[in-house]
């Protein structure tokens, strides 16, 4: 079956379009020393300061122990930081770094050209619909 095929599982088309994707901006990425994952994780990270480990691990979907090995290179490399979290002593918050934030600020155009290089044929509707699609999407999975 074609993964185009009206037919197909409708998840496989989106994984099968977030791997062609992943593939484009790890070019991209690649160029400002920084992979996919940790782009992710610097993006969730500034959007909610002090998230723990296991939230990272839940948005950037992996498990907590492999989240805290991508965080501790991140920390290593000076991306983020790892703060007491005074709600919970057993946890820690990760924090962006003024390196993290400079690092995400001059990744972001290569970011935006290459999906803007995606989305060239589409009309400013068919984009605007995708869009909301799939932050519907989010939305009904978060429930």
């Amino acid at each position: 079956m074609e993964p185009t095929d009206e037919t197909g599982c409708v998840t496989f088309l989106v994984r099968h379009a977030w791997l062609s994707m992943r593939s484009a901006l790890a070019v991209a990425l690649d160029q400002h020393g920084l992979s996919v994952q940790q782009y992710g994780t610097l993006l969730c990270v500034r959007e909610s300061p002090g998230l723990t480990v296991a939230d990272v691990g839940r948005v950037v979907g992996t498990t907590r122990q492999s989240a805290n090995e991508l965080l501790t290179g991140m920390e290593r490399a000076g991306l983020v930081e790892r703060r007491p979290n005074p709600k919970d002593r057993r946890t820690q918050q990760i924090h962006l770094t003024p390196g993290g934030e400079r690092r995400l600020a001059e990744a972001a155009p290569a970011i935006r050209k290459v999906e803007n290089d995606l989305e060239a044929a589409f009309s400013s509707t068919d984009r605007a619909t995708a869009r909301a699609w799939l932050a519907h999407m989010v939305t009904a999975v978060e429930g």
